[in-house]
């Protein structure tokens, strides 16, 4: 049950889109238990993001909800696609991407929790 959502300062068209979710489908196998069949992802562009008091250049901030527990290792591996990601389809500098991580005890779907 991951849930991938990202804060985006430029404007990202449907192509992009796309795009960002599958590779994104695809690198949250990363995560041990974890596949597209379940993943849901959200895109906010053109949000207004300050990064070092300046918004000159394209900047993410990507948050990354997990059911279950921390995986230091898994996340290391998947912050790491996650910024080849956004680098390659919107051309977002490694260094102009934050990745957070939640892990959740519980989860609701279909009118309960897991």
């Amino acid at each position: 049950m991951p849930f991938i959502n990202s804060k985006i300062s430029v404007k990202i068209t449907e192509d992009q889109e796309r795009k960002l979710k599958e590779k994104l489908g695809k690198a949250i196998e990363i995560i041990p238990g974890k596949s597209e069949s379940w993943l849901m992802t959200g895109f906010e562009d053109g949000y207004h993001l300050y990064f070092r008091g300046d918004n000159s250049q394209p900047t993410a901030f990507v948050e990354v909800m997990v059911f279950g527990g921390a995986n230091p290792s898994a996340f290391d591996k998947l912050t790491g696609e996650i910024t080849n990601i956004f680098g390659d389809v919107l051309g977002i500098a490694p260094d102009h991407i934050y990745v957070k991580y939640t892990p959740a005890d519980n989860w609701g779907w279909n009118g309960s929790n897991f």
